[in-house]
């Protein structure tokens, strides 16, 4: 374990005006520029009491949120701020459902009876393939889920509040483990010929979308039977590319992958439902291979995606609209790996190559009254009920998200 005072620190920052705070790590002398500092992962608590980030070194740090950078700086404060040493280098982590706010205060004594409604659960995806559980308010391993012969790249807990957590692996395979059993009920969903980069679910739980970095494909697995449902063709390049990110719209209906190759990257929004590509945003760069995408993660109001790239830590770009709402100055010093939305948005967390994280404000665009109609129902009716009503073109269009046009761009235009 880490001491709490020694090993991280928040600095206000000025070099770019969409920067609130950097947090960043205090290693040793000997450890600086080593491989293994990297920030491959950060999460938020469903609740958002808490922040967590893998700061390289087998180290995840887990704070409370929000931070204060005034009262950070006083050592004799204890915010409760926890790490966990978890032995080798973390990939990937996510936080468990929320504890139920009527038994949260009981949940250091009656999690070591066991998981409960009231245990914050914190899992970790290492590099040999184990994934460790830990009970975020004790600071105790819970136990370790094991299967996975590969790097577990990514984690997911579905937004239903159960004990189910999703993870993908570099063996080619996600696994979908029941937490309340120790993980000793899992289902193995194969397919991807190679690495499995990146996973999400569909907000009614009822998909997982998962993309190979090397094999190129998009497969969408039901949730429900554990089955295979189709792989996504027909994107944007038909060269040699890797696919690196996925996310689902908060109401379902927009599946976005990103990918590139050695002079572009592109992010394609998908119908899961009828495999139908909706709409692709490109960008063109002239340093070949210097500009590949990360991850990407759409805003909790669905009006916004969040795109991190290897030249730039943040850019937000709203689909529809012609160009970015957002983006960071250009930095290849400190190449961002990963990002994650606050749950009540405006703010965006971002990992870096160097072990730190960099909080940034997002635009609080208040959403339409159309938007919000539209949210509300496509969370609960498919693109296939959709489609017999009697309805205007443009307003089915519109409520398919049909009416998002292709933004082909490059570097020049968005610096103008």
């Amino acid at each position: 374990m880490c001491s709490n005072k020694n090993s991280a620190e928040l600095q206000p920052s000025s070099t770019d005006p969409a920067l609130i705070l950097e947090l960043k790590t205090r290693r040793p002398l000997s450890l600086e520029g080593r491989a293994g500092c990297e920030t491959w992962s950060v999460d938020f608590s469903p609740d958002g009491a808490w922040f967590a980030w893998s700061m390289g070194h087998g180290i995840v740090w887990v704070v409370a949120w929000p931070l204060d950078s005034a009262d950070s700086q006083h050592e004799d404060i204890d915010r409760g701020d926890k790490s966990f040493s978890c032995g080798q280098p973390v990939w990937g982590l996510a936080f468990g459902p929320r504890p139920s706010k009527s038994t949260a205060a009981a949940s250091e004594k009656k999690a070591k009876k066991g998981l409960n409604s009231s245990t914050l659960l914190l899992a970790t995806g290492l590099e040999s393939g184990v994934i460790k559980v830990w009970n975020v308010l004790t600071g105790e391993a819970v136990f370790d889920l094991h299967g996975h012969e590969g790097v577990v790249r990514n984690l997911i807990f579905p937004q239903n509040g159960t004990l189910t957590l999703i993870s993908s692996s570099r063996d080619k395979t996600l696994r979908i483990w029941d937490l309340t059993h120790k993980g000793k009920k899992v289902q193995v969903l194969s397919g991807h010929k190679d690495w499995v980069s990146s996973c999400c679910v569909s907000s009614d739980c009822s998909m997982i979308a998962s993309v190979g970095r090397f094999d190129r494909m998009v497969c969408l697995w039901s949730l429900r039977s554990y089955t295979f449902i189709r792989n996504l063709s027909g994107g944007s390049q038909k060269t040699l590319y890797l696919l690196s990110s996925c996310d689902f719209s908060p109401d379902g209906a927009l599946l976005a992958t990103a990918a590139f190759s050695g002079s572009s990257w592109w992010i394609d929004l998908w119908d899961p439902y009828t495999a139908e590509k909706l709409s692709t945003l490109v960008d063109y760069f002239e340093d070949y291979g210097q500009n590949q995408i990360s991850a990407i993660q759409f805003s909790p109001n669905g009006l916004h995606l969040a795109i991190v790239t290897e030249d730039r830590p943040l850019r937000i770009w709203e689909p529809g609209k012609k160009g970015m709402v957002m983006q960071a100055k250009t930095d290849r010093r400190s190449n961002g790996l990963c990002c994650n939305y606050h749950l009540e948005g405006g703010v965006v967390a971002t990992g870096t190559r160097d072990g730190h994280v960099r909080f940034w404000h997002a635009p609080r665009t208040v959403p339409s009254l159309s938007h919000l109609c539209r949210s509300i129902l496509r969370h609960s009716v498919s693109t296939h009920q959709m489609e017999p009503l009697p309805l205007p073109k443009r307003i089915l269009e519109y409520l398919t998200y049909r009416n998002i046009p292709d933004l082909k761009t490059c570097w020049d235009e968005w610096e103008n």
